[in-house]
């Protein structure tokens, strides 16, 4: 069916956003700093390499398994379900949330997403207080936290990511997501080709490797905001180590933000997609 004024509107922003991104350029300290990186990985051997990514290639399906099925996640799915029903009591299951109208999906899914940047917020904060345990779950907490939004937001949007495709096609958006912005660009532009072929698809036929070097900085960020803790714990205000929470809340809230503002800009083009009359020009 042909866009309402609504959606066109909502297609706009996205196209905004998206010129935003594809038009980012990195200043000469980001790439010095890519380009240290990738030389000073490129020492290890490819073998090494290829099983490291491999490795965690691996964990990052297993996560999405585990947290797919989990009973928290199976709640959030309900409470989602329960919220369209306000909108609609035709939502008996995740597809049927492409009924409702674009502001009522945006809506609950802005629930969703305020929602898990509080608890990247309140996990930052937590691992500032610079224990040893706290911070040692950091990098796995911020990615069950972070897998979980991409994963509620894609249902939100009437897609359910318990088949292969959705599954893989979630795996990428937050991948993508959490890269820098200014490696950002061909993961969404391979994501948005993508969408051209999606219509009945079950199985992932395109590439099924996620990590690779240009992956490593988000890893490496997140180590050094675990030594910037580890420094500045000491620094009490009365008795509590204000400066270190601070800095581990704020990373990590900025990181839920760049990943949820990513995902919900793709799955809210995977729904006008599959709205309109026919493909959308990207």
């Amino acid at each position: 069916m042909p866009f309402t004024d609504r959606e066109l509107k909502v297609y706009e922003e996205i196209k905004d956003w998206e010129s935003r991104l594809l038009s980012y350029e990195p200043n000469d300290f980001q790439l010095t700093y890519e380009k240290y990186l990738e030389n000073a990985f490129s020492l290890l051997p490819d073998e090494t390499q290829k099983q490291f990514f491999t490795l965690v290639d691996s964990w990052m399906f297993h996560l999405h398994a585990i947290i797919q099925g989990s009973q928290l996640q199976l709640d959030a799915k309900q409470r989602v379900l329960t919220a369209g029903r306000i909108f609609s009591q035709d939502i008996e299951k995740i597809e049927d949330m492409r009924k409702l109208e674009i502001d009522q999906l945006q809506y609950i899914a802005q629930q969703q997403i305020a929602r898990h940047r509080l608890y990247s917020f309140t996990q930052g904060g937590l691992a500032g207080t610079g224990g040893a345990l706290l911070l040692g779950m950091d990098i796995p907490a911020m990615a069950v936290i972070n897998l979980r939004a991409v994963q509620l937001i894609a249902m939100t949007y009437g897609f359910e990511v318990n088949t292969p495709y959705e599954m893989m096609t979630s795996l990428k958006v937050f991948h993508t997501a959490t890269l820098p912005q200014r490696l950002q660009k061909q993961g969404w532009e391979t994501l948005t080709t993508e969408i051209e072929n999606v219509s009945g698809t079950y199985f992932y036929e395109g590439n099924e490797e996620l990590t690779d070097v240009t992956w490593v900085e988000q890893p490496v960020q997140q180590l050094l905001k675990a030594m910037v803790i580890t420094i500045f714990r000491k620094k009490m205000v009365q008795g509590i180590p204000l400066v270190s929470m601070a800095i581990g809340a704020g990373a990590n809230y900025q990181l839920t933000r760049k990943v949820t503002d990513f995902a919900h800009h793709y799955y809210k083009l995977r729904y006008l997609s599959d709205k309109g009359d026919g493909p959308l020009e990207y």
